[in-house]
């Protein structure tokens, strides 16, 4: 065990848990005032959640023994058991903390997913859905890239801090909500304007703090590769804000405090899965890849027809195909200890593409079957007359603003 390691991996997990707060603001001033409260619920509701799922059952089923051919672990860490003072393999941390720090990329996966059917959703089905969400999608999908045995892991597939387990896969599962949960009511024809882009701002500011946590601790160590990853994040990032406020400013003719907010964002997606893997040029490239594909597959959204309240879909999973597959064209083997197509291994970049196709297919399959589950036995949406009202009086009994 390593003091340092453990130390740092530790703050990380107190940043990780900080974004989803951060994401709470960022979606709540997108939504219309009359909805902000019910949608920052979802955010805060899942630190109880999930945490509660995660010690019981959900860090078993990703980091235990491989349990069915590369697909699942087992049982063995039910309710913790056997995770205590050693040091986890291939770690210089505790075991304790290692499930801490996956906690809170468990807690914020769903979170994201909330904000495509952001305004509409039962309180009720939610939690039914998260719960089932969890555990036989994030939990399998984790265990594929990143637990013991997992397929994806043994085919050599990279991503160092989530660009298919908690982008690409909460990404697609948001798509499948927009499709079957439906439209909001007047979408299209009536104004839904974001109430409060102040407090978007501040939650993307938070996002991009915890972000060096998401990504920097996934290194586990306090080293050269967290240093690399903490650099590439920030130059990502800054370079995604940008291309996203110049490519709007030059398709709308305005730069906008929601595009700088969310060009932050995608840049911090695309760079998720590369983040231990790429160098400083090759973050800036991706990073300015990601705002403008991600600005251009949000504006997308209104022609395809379905109603992603939040712009997850154009966000995380469009980010993160990007992120994973530009993780096989610039890893580089002096960063990360392998090359991608760009540096001579074309074969790394057919292994993200099935990484990510997998992913896609799998969660968008089976967050499917799970809403089509809960629909039949308590419906997805609240009654069209407490979507007019508002969610935050008609399911809440609350006011986000008492003037």
């Amino acid at each position: 065990m390593n003091a340092a390691d453990n130390g740092w991996v530790l703050v990380s997990s107190a940043l990780v848990l900080l974004m989803t707060p951060g994401l709470a603001m960022f979606y709540g001033g997108m939504t219309r005032s009359k909805n902000v409260l019910s949608t920052m619920m979802h955010s805060f509701f899942l630190m109880g959640l999930a945490s509660i799922v995660w010690l019981f059952w959900g860090f078993s089923l990703a980091f235990a023994p491989d349990a069915v051919k590369g697909f699942v672990g087992g049982l063995n860490h039910f309710a913790l058991a056997g995770i205590g003072g050693d040091v986890w393999p291939k770690t210089t941390i505790p075991s304790t903390t290692y499930m801490i720090f996956q906690c809170m990329f468990a807690i914020i996966t769903p979170a994201l997913i909330s904000g495509a059917f952001a305004e509409r959703m039962k309180f009720s089905s939610f939690i039914i859905f998260m719960l089932l969400w969890l555990t036989f999608v994030y939990s399998p999908v984790c265990h594929w890239v990143w637990g013991p045995g997992g397929w994806l892991a043994e085919m050599g597939a990279l991503d160092f801090a989530g660009g298919t387990v908690v982008h690409i896969n909460s990404g697609i599962a948001a798509l499948a909500c927009a499709l079957i949960v439906g439209k909001r009511k007047g979408y299209g024809t009536a104004p839904m304007m974001p109430h409060n882009l102040t407090l978007t701002l501040l939650g993307a500011g938070l996002l991009w703090f915890g972000w060096f946590g998401f990504n920097a601790g996934s290194a586990l160590a306090a080293n050269q590769s967290a240093a690399m990853a903490f650099v590439v994040t920030h130059m990502a990032t800054a370079a995604a804000a940008m291309s996203w406020v110049f490519t709007e400013w030059a398709v709308k003719g305005k730069p906008t405090t929601l595009g700088v907010a969310s060009g932050a964002v995608a840049g911090l997606v695309a760079i998720t899965p590369a983040a231990g893997f790429v160098g400083p040029v090759s973050s800036v490239i991706i990073g300015a890849m990601a705002g403008a594909v991600c600005y251009f597959a949000v504006l997308a959204k209104a022609s395809l027809g379905y109603d992603d309240s939040l712009d997850v879909v154009g966000i995380h999973c469009v980010g993160g195909i990007w992120g994973a597959l530009a993780t096989g064209l610039f890893a580089a083997k002096e960063i990360g200890g392998t090359d991608g197509l760009f540096f001579g291994n074309a074969s790394q970049f057919g292994i993200q593409i099935v990484a990510v196709v997998a992913t896609l297919i799998y969660s968008f399959v089976v967050s499917a079957i799970i809403l089509m589950i809960v629909k039949s036995i308590v419906g997805l949406r609240v009654a069209e007359e407490e979507e007019v009202v508002g969610v935050d009086t008609s399911v809440h009994g609350e006011a986000g603003y008492n003037l």
